[in-house]
């Protein structure tokens, strides 16, 4: 990413130096004068980039480190929140102006890039095995990347059928489980039997409205449509190519049965609006855990929860959300560590997944959920992101471009182009941006990664949990 960010904003240094003056304004407004500690000592001040996600997010993150701020009077944690939809280009120009905080948030398959590009330090000194032991394994999987930790998150994702009950009674439909999911025979059979329901309009929404259609929701949402064919979008045992991968004859019957869904009906490839499901012109909605209350409040006890289909390669679903991490920049990675372990402690993610609804990243939260135990509505997305049916996105600093080259697929594909055509011309982006940056080496991240060592003094890993 890094040829990629440095043409771009080398073309456009207005918006360079706007974005760069949001970061600094936003830093002055944070380091406003420090009081010292009741015994007269200046606290450690910790500086923190978040995204501004919704608003219960952002009022739980603030309840958590008030909370942290009154037990730990010896440092003291500024915030500072930045717009979500330049988040990455925010953060990228602040690594440039060496001005990254301390605690940094970031969408999961950003990581890799960001770990790459020398912005993070290893976590694994820090986290004991009790503690990682405590975490879904999607969480450890997403935040790990050549042998090392460097996130952990409040919580995970996952992917699955929101189907209103009554349609699928009507169309006799069977309800599959996880351990007897939906087949593609089965599938296909379903959405031709929902299409003849009366109310029905469009049997499956897969959210291709403007807005919530945009960017990642492609990627995130779809991609465990090519991996259930047996594709995927990159070559994971290099990392090096996406030919013969992302526009192999799996992926190409995957994109080929996705297209078909908007050519025979089954689902609408330009909708006004996010509200087919709800209103009840869709009978399923093709989601993730987040539009349970929503769904909920408008259906009821109408409202069934399912698992991910069977496509012919096993069922599959995306993971990973938003996560923490250190930067390597940080002078006082210990006292990041104290901040970032009590935002991890059972007690704050029950706190933020309470305000947000997801997936609770700690096996021990999720025993105490309503909605995630074994015996709760949404359990089917843990019992998921338990197994090898949760995919994490491609494990790589070339992520941006396989992401947004397959955004676009996704978007031409939907408009009746040719399928292979598309594959082949996103598997030439992909592959070129991999070449720009040499493959990629890791010999920046080894680097960055003995800097980190020598300015850390903490022990290997903390015992306590906050």
């Amino acid at each position: 990413m890094r040829a990629h960010d440095s043409r771009r904003y080398g073309k456009d240094g207005r918006r360079f130096s706007l974005l760069l003056a949001i970061i600094l304004s936003m830093l002055l407004v944070a380091c406003d004068l420090v009081s010292p500690t009741a015994s007269g000592h200046q606290p450690t001040v910790i500086k923190l980039f978040f995204h501004a996600g919704q608003g219960p997010e952002r009022e739980a993150l603030d309840a958590t480190l008030r909370e942290f701020g009154d037990l730990h009077p010896d440092i003291r944690v500024e915030e500072v929140q930045l717009p979500e939809g330049n988040y990455t280009d925010l953060v990228n120009i602040a690594a440039m102006a060496r001005s990254l905080p301390c605690l940094l948030d970031f969408d999961g398959p950003t990581l890799y890039n960001y770990a790459w590009s020398g912005y993070l330090r290893p976590l694994d000194r820090y986290v004991s095995p009790a503690m990682r032991a405590d975490f879904l394994p999607s969480i450890i999987q997403q935040g790990t990347y050549n042998h090392h930790l460097y996130s952990l998150g409040q919580f995970d994702s996952g992917l699955g059928f929101y189907a209103n009950r009554q349609y699928l009674n009507e169309a006799g439909v069977r309800i599959p489980t996880i351990d007897h999911p939906w087949t593609l025979r089965e599938l296909n059979d379903i959405l031709a039997r929902l299409k003849s329901v009366p109310g029905v309009l469009y049997p499956l929404d897969l959210h291709m409205n403007t807005g919530y259609g945009d960017g990642e929701w492609f990627t995130y949402g779809f991609s465990p449509f090519v991996e259930s064919f047996g594709g995927d979008l990159i070559n994971r045992a290099t990392y090096r190519s996406a030919d013969g991968v992302l526009n192999g004859p799996n992926s190409i019957a995957a994109l080929t049965w996705f297209q078909n869904l908007f050519r025979q009906g089954y689902s609408n490839p330009w909708p006004v609006s996010d509200t087919g499901f709800t209103t009840g012109t869709s009978a399923l909605s093709w989601s993730g855990h987040w539009l349970y209350p929503e769904y909920h409040q408008a259906l009821g006890d109408n409202l069934l929860v399912l698992p991910a289909p069977d496509l012919g390669k096993g069922a599959k679903t995306s993971m990973g959300s938003w996560n923490w991490g250190i930067t390597s920049s940080c002078q006082t990675p210990a006292a990041a560590w104290e901040v970032l372990q009590f935002m991890l402690s059972p007690s704050q993610i029950a706190r933020m997944t309470s305000a947000n609804g997801a997936v609770p990243a700690r096996k021990s939260v999720i025993a105490h959920s309503r909605l995630y135990a074994p015996n709760g509505v949404l359990h089917v997305f843990v019992a998921q992101l338990q197994t090898s049916r949760a995919v994490p996105r491609p494990i790589t600093p070339a992520y941006p471009a396989i992401t947004s080259a397959f955004a676009q697929t996704i978007t031409n594909i939907a408009a009746g182009i040719d399928v292979k055509q598309q594959l082949d011309e996103a598997v030439r982006t992909i592959d070129q941006d991999i070449q720009d940056n040499q493959g990629y080496p890791r010999n920046i991240l080894k680097t960055a990664a003995r800097a980190g060592q020598k300015a850390s003094t903490a022990p290997s890993y903390r015992t306590g949990e906050s």
